[in-house]
């Protein structure tokens, strides 16, 4: 039997059309929210089952190791080109038979990589740029709440909101199983019990309906505290990437947060929000307790930039309103990483945290507006005016 290998016409022809259809998704994608809904809805979910599945039976972060493959190529590409240079100056001067070879190297090698941006760029269409365009959350499930901004709630909305957090975090403060150090401590599996609040959300809220593959620990954690980020979703690897560095109440919102991106949830404040109703509707003191602590940061700067703006609202609100105090217990339990880490981190790191963290910031922040996300890495803090409009809308129905 013969095998006849397509010409470099035919590969040419199914490069471009490829290029051609992935650019096609992306105007689709920016032009029609119903195409992205009906995407992540019918197809999305495809990935998740198939792909997602495959890589899932690993171990370890496919993903993780697909950059480092990823970083190696691009070096590699990179530092070809003073060779090709210099063999092409060689080749000008007299003609050698290790010219051709460099360059018959080069050519295939060069069109290998054009092939494999090609397929990240498919991958990330599919599994990532569109999924920017599709309706919201509260779209979805609030929508008489959702073209409410911040201003639309008053600063008795946010103080109602604020002190919710603020009492439930001091209580469960006490009813977490601590060490002899009084650090919090967990001893059942964390990865299967992320899942399973995500599935029990899911059937609250349809889209969040379905199979979630356990969420994974990154090797490279310590990059990741530097950047100051508790976990990673990797389209080209279907997979929830989790810092295994960072205090361990971090642990429970950033894996459902993880897997809320694998339900076509990509904005950062909806996965936020997401992980925080996941984990308060878990039934499990730890989940309850991180999904609370997850939301303190945001709700507590809010309301400081509130009292700053007008002092007097202390004076005018009731007794009922005024701030809760937050425990000092609760601040130790809400820390990223721990002094030691730091130390530890700070101690081998390669590159300084300061420079990591900068580039890393302007990374998100440049990618967020590339997708449309106007107002950036911000978008995070979001997350406030999503449980105003929640705690607004189950108000009502009730």
């Amino acid at each position: 039997m013969q095998i006849i290998f397509p010409g470099n016409k035919t590969r040419k022809y199914v490069f471009v059309g490829l290029l051609a259809v992935m650019l096609l998704l992306n105007v689709l994608a920016w032009s029609s929210t119903a195409f992205c809904d009906w995407y992540i809805g019918h197809v999305f979910p495809i990935w998740v089952n198939t792909y997602g599945r495959l890589t899932g039976l690993f171990p370890f972060s496919v993903g993780e190791w697909m950059i480092v493959a990823g970083v190696i190529l691009v070096a590699v590409a990179l530092g070809m080109v003073p060779w090709l240079l210099l063999f092409g100056i060689l080749c000008l001067i007299r003609r050698r038979p290790i010219c051709r070879r460099f360059f018959g190297f080069a050519k295939y090698f060069y069109r290998a990589f054009a092939w494999i941006l090609l397929a990240v760029s498919i991958v990330m269409t599919l599994n990532c740029f569109i999924l920017y365009h599709a309706s919201t959350f509260s779209e979805n499930y609030f929508p008489e709440q959702a073209g409410k901004t911040s201003e639309d709630y008053s600063t008795e909305d946010l103080l109602r909101l604020y002190n919710l957090v603020v009492t439930e975090c001091n209580r469960l403060s006490e009813t977490v199983q601590r060490d002899e150090e009084g650090r919090a401590v967990y001893s059942g599996d964390m990865q299967q019990q992320a899942r399973l609040s995500m599935q029990r959300l899911g059937a609250e809220y349809p889209r969040l309906d379905g199979w979630y593959p356990r969420p994974k620990l990154m090797f490279f954690s310590d990059f990741m505290c530097q950047q100051y980020m508790e976990g990673y979703y990797f389209p080209f690897s279907m997979e929830a990437n989790i810092n295994q560095v960072m205090e361990l109440m971090n642990r429970p919102s950033a894996m459902c947060h993880e897997l809320a991106h694998l339900r076509g949830y990509i904005f950062e404040d909806e996965a936020n929000f997401i992980s925080y109703l996941a984990c308060i509707q878990s039934g499990d003191d730890t989940f309850v307790y991180s999904g609370y602590l997850s939301v303190l940061y945001y709700v507590y700067r809010d309301v400081e930039k509130a009292l700053k703006q007008d002092p007097t609202i202390l004076q005018q609100c009731s007794e009922e309103l005024k701030p809760v105090g937050v425990k000092e217990i609760v601040w130790q339990d809400a820390v990223f990483v721990s002094e030691e880490e730091w130390d530890r981190i700070n101690g081998k790191a390669l590159i300084d945290t300061e420079t990591v963290d900068k580039a890393s910031d302007v990374f998100i922040d440049t990618n967020l507006k590339v997708n449309g996300v106007a107002d950036g890495s911000i978008s995070y803090s979001r997350v406030v005016l999503l449980l105003l409009q929640y705690y607004s809308d189950s108000a009502k129905k009730n």
